[in-house]
């Protein structure tokens, strides 16, 4: 089973998010995706997550997280022991989203987004430093992240397996050429 986790204000629709779950429709593995909408509130988020995986057995489980899903992922994995592969993963959310507290919309929709000020207290709970077992972890950086520093990750992420895009930008534009890699490091061969 795959849990895919979105980043700040976006959703299930984002492209990579529509990337992978195209490519596991292809592969008819549908109903090994789970692809939730998150809710601002960082504990509710988790909370959520947890309720998704509850029973499936760590070395069942892969979570892919994008930004501040990847800073999920990283939480649940240690938390739960499975793998998890990161794009472009936030490292230290509580200071680039303190600018972020307020009303605004998610990225893709109309919907309102409201993040308040006590989620950065949420975020803070969830800290993880350093990573255990670096061998589950898979990171994918990209050297043109204008959102984040991938030197960050890669540090974060030391004696991971890395692969660190030269140029690129935070949403990866070209993950699709990746997708595979994703998969075959959550177990599930694109020959199939």
């Amino acid at each position: 089973m795959i849990l895919y986790l979105h980043g700040f204000r976006s959703s299930p629709k984002s492209m990579k998010g529509r990337v992978i779950s195209e490519r596991m429709a292809e592969l008819g593995l549908s109903d090994q995706l789970v692809c939730p909408q998150l809710p601002a509130s960082p504990k509710l988020a988790m909370e959520l997550a947890l309720s998704l995986i509850e029973g499936v057995p760590a070395e069942e489980l892969s979570i892919i997280g994008s930004s501040l899903g990847g800073y999920y992922a990283t939480w649940l994995a240690e938390r739960i022991g499975c793998r998890a592969v990161l794009l472009n993963p936030a490292i230290v959310p509580l200071q680039d989203l303190d600018k972020h507290v307020g009303v605004t919309t998610q990225f893709h929709s109309d919907e309102p987004f409201e993040f308040k000020r006590e989620y950065i207290d949420e975020l803070r709970a969830l800290a993880v430093d350093p990573i255990t077992r670096p061998a589950r972890y898979f990171l994918i950086a990209a050297t043109g992240d204008e959102v984040l520093d991938y030197r960050d990750m890669v540090k974060h992420y030391a004696g991971a397996r890395q692969h660190v895009i030269d140029g690129s930008d935070h949403g990866i534009s070209e993950f699709p050429e990746y997708v595979d890699a994703v998969l075959a490091f959550c177990g599930i061969e694109a020959g199939r």
